[in-house]
């Protein structure tokens, strides 16, 4: 396939989809990725791919540079697996995207290609967040010393009401969750107010954090 073959076809695809050459230079821009980065083509072709995004993973460290490791595993002809990625985007803003790596070789001038698929994560980047912030304060608040006297006795609550507080646990909204047990937001709420009153507290993450305390989700 030659080269304006492959960019022709990376317009038809829904993932913002951008080609990097041996050089690191952003050689394609789709129109999924204008609308995911913010970006014209016209202001990013042959523009630097490491200065325009500054990618950091997921342990913070610098991913995107001038010798990354997407151009070296391009150049020694290695697969590379799909990994996420904390980029700019247009007015910096930081968004996570998922990017996945296909080699292309052009049949006429033998150049290699790294073609970027990418997908927003910023969702699911948050609720990873949030899921691990309830985590972390639900283990504090167990390492606490309780009082002389112990906890004070709560009653047992409904499989329903357990549903609910594990998945908000979990960093689902209140709405997500009415969706994923198939009941109406009303319902839910219903199910928040009994469980605080079982459990004598005074708010959903209350709830979830004492919940998860005494092993109840």
């Amino acid at each position: 396939m030659l080269e304006h073959d492959l960019f022709a076809l990376l317009e038809t695809t829904a993932d913002a989809a951008f080609a990097v050459d041996q050089r690191g230079l952003i050689c394609s821009w789709n129109r999924a990725a204008e609308k995911l980065f913010g970006h014209a083509a016209s202001s990013v072709l042959q523009k630097p791919c490491s200065a325009l995004f500054q990618g950091r993973g997921p342990e913070g460290g610098t991913v995107c540079c001038q010798d990354c490791l997407v151009l070296q595993c391009g150049a020694e002809r290695r697969p590379m697996e799909q990994f996420d990625l904390e980029v700019n985007s247009r007015g910096g803003r930081r968004l996570w995207v998922n990017i996945s790596i296909l080699l292309h070789r052009d049949a006429r001038s033998g150049h290699t290609l790294h073609v970027h698929l990418a997908r927003d994560i910023s969702t699911r980047k948050q609720k990873e967040e949030l899921s691990g912030k309830l985590l972390n304060a639900a283990r504090d608040l167990t390492a606490l010393t309780q009082d002389p006297g112990g906890s004070a006795p709560v009653l047992p609550l409904s499989q329903q009401e357990r549903n609910v507080l594990r998945l908000l646990a979990e960093g689902q909204g209140p709405r997500e969750a009415a969706r994923a047990l198939k009941i109406s937001d009303r319902t839910l709420r219903n199910h928040l107010h009994h469980a605080n009153r079982k459990l004598g507290t005074h708010s959903r993450l209350e709830a979830v954090l004492l919940a998860s305390r005494r092993g109840m989700l």
